[in-house]
């Protein structure tokens, strides 16, 4: 954990209010409904259950049976509500429930606040702006960025070499920045998705060149975790006059590079479906009974480090791990640079792990993971697998591997940044700077 930094009264003050909300969440119940308190959490408790009962086994079944399972996940809920309007009650559930999330809320807040992150942010240093920049531009990436925001045009004007793909015929991205290299460029970008990015970025890590990312994609995952302008990519080019550079690392996958993940098991094998493209709803319906049960696709195997996960339904392993501690944070990475990949897998078997996800209870169902060196196997010759957005099939067993600061990326040194991280609720840890409050006030009054 970082070193804690000398917390100012408003922090300390957001720390009361979020031992006071807590303490009112459960004052509201006991004093409205008394010993009944008890019995309305475990109808909220039950009522949980059935619903993520419920919603798994309208994944694992097909026909009438999903039909009801389905219609149970929906019912559970409305039926729990009912029962507390019955009792006279909702209202003391609903402002005990908003209670407790102002509590939550001010209790991640005070300690994230009171800590100093310094360390937590990516090393940078200033650079002189490149004499040869090249850029690569995808028109059709992020529903025509390129066009819209005029990127071409601007790019010219900063002094760039811009090769716009034609999108009529495949071409060799890869290729195509090699030869740049060659002739002579001294910074490699791409207007693009995340799977062109890492296409360019694995040449550029090659060459040692440094690497622009220009979020014209549709997602920008990467650009979002090197806290990038995702609304208006423009702003990504002003790295060429105004830049700073920073060492990130890659992965790989069978030698593939990879910047954000790569995926196996259900998710993989699904998108792998050539009907996926056309109806990615019912396709997936379709196919995650039996991959879900294991009746369909290869039974995995992944180890790292010593530890293994045997028969997850989907392995997902990160060039860096993903925060989960936070819905906020779901598919954010809190560091570019650690020089270790993060496994995510997956093993609901049953409606009870599905409830204990549900619930927070994850430790049976959700196994993380963080290594060097990471290698998924099957009982099959081939594992299907989601690389960079891209589907693949790929011979087994495959072996991720992290390249710690392999790329040079240059960004502009004004962007927005990476949402600042906040720890998991520690409430001994709130209990402790509330209470820094009353002995800082009794020092004072000495």
């Amino acid at each position: 954990m970082p070193p804690a930094t000398q917390a100012s009264p408003a922090l300390r003050w957001t720390a009361r209010l979020a031992l006071a909300s807590g303490t009112g969440a459960m004052l509201v119940l006991l004093l409205s409904a008394g010993l009944e308190s008890l019995l309305l959490l475990a109808v909220g408790t039950i009522g949980l259950f059935l619903t993520a009962a419920g919603a798994w086994w309208a994944l694992v079944h097909t026909g009438p049976l999903r039909v009801a399972a389905a219609l149970l996940a929906l019912a559970a809920p409305a039926v729990v509500v009912a029962l507390y309007v019955a009792a006279g009650l909702l209202w003391a559930v609903l402002v005990s429930l908003a209670l407790w999330v102002l509590a939550v809320y001010c209790g991640r807040v005070a300690p994230a606040d009171a800590l100093d992150d310094s360390r937590a942010r990516l090393p940078e240093r200033p650079v002189a702006p490149p004499r040869r920049p090249y850029l690569i531009m995808n028109p059709r990436s992020g529903g025509g960025k390129v066009g819209r925001f005029r990127l071409q045009e601007r790019a010219r004007a900063l002094g760039a070499e811009v090769a716009v793909l034609d999108v009529t015929h495949q071409q060799d991205v890869a290729a195509l920045a090699r030869r740049a290299a060659d002739a002579g460029a001294d910074l490699l970008g791409v207007a693009g998705g995340d799977g062109t990015q890492a296409l360019v970025a694995a040449v550029a890590a090659e060459r040692d060149l440094p690497f622009l990312v220009i979020s014209a994609g549709t997602r920008n995952h990467f650009a979002l975790d090197l806290g990038l302008d995702r609304d208006d990519p423009s702003r990504c080019l002003d790295a060429l006059t105004d830049g700073v550079e920073r060492r990130v690392d890659l992965g790989t996958v069978n030698g593939r590079v990879f910047v954000n993940n790569a995926s196996f098991g259900a998710y993989a094998a699904v998108v792998q479906s050539p009907a996926y493209r056309d109806d990615k709803v019912h396709t997936t319906l379709q196919m995650l009974p039996d991959l879900l049960t294991h009746q369909h696709g290869p039974r995995l195997s992944v180890s790292a480090e010593g530890t293994t996960i045997e028969q997850p339904q989907a392995v997902l392993v990160s060039n860096n791990p993903y925060r989960t501690d936070d819905p906020a944070g779901l598919g954010r990475r809190e560091r570019l640079d650690s020089g270790v990949l993060g496994v995510i897998g997956a093993q609901v078997d049953s409606a009870a792990q599905a409830a204990d996800m549900l619930l927070g209870r994850r430790a049976r169902s959700l196994s993380q993971l963080m290594a060097r060196e990471v290698m998924v196997d099957a009982d099959a010759d081939t594992i299907p697998a989601g690389v960079n957005g891209e589907a693949l099939t790929l011979p087994a067993p495959v072996r991720c591997r992290i390249q710690p600061g392999a790329l040079r990326v240059r960004v502009p040194r004004d962007r927005p940044g990476v949402p600042r991280v906040r720890p998991p609720m520690d409430w001994r840890q709130v209990r402790r700077l509330a209470r820094s409050t009353m002995r800082t006030a009794a020092g004072h009054g000495n």
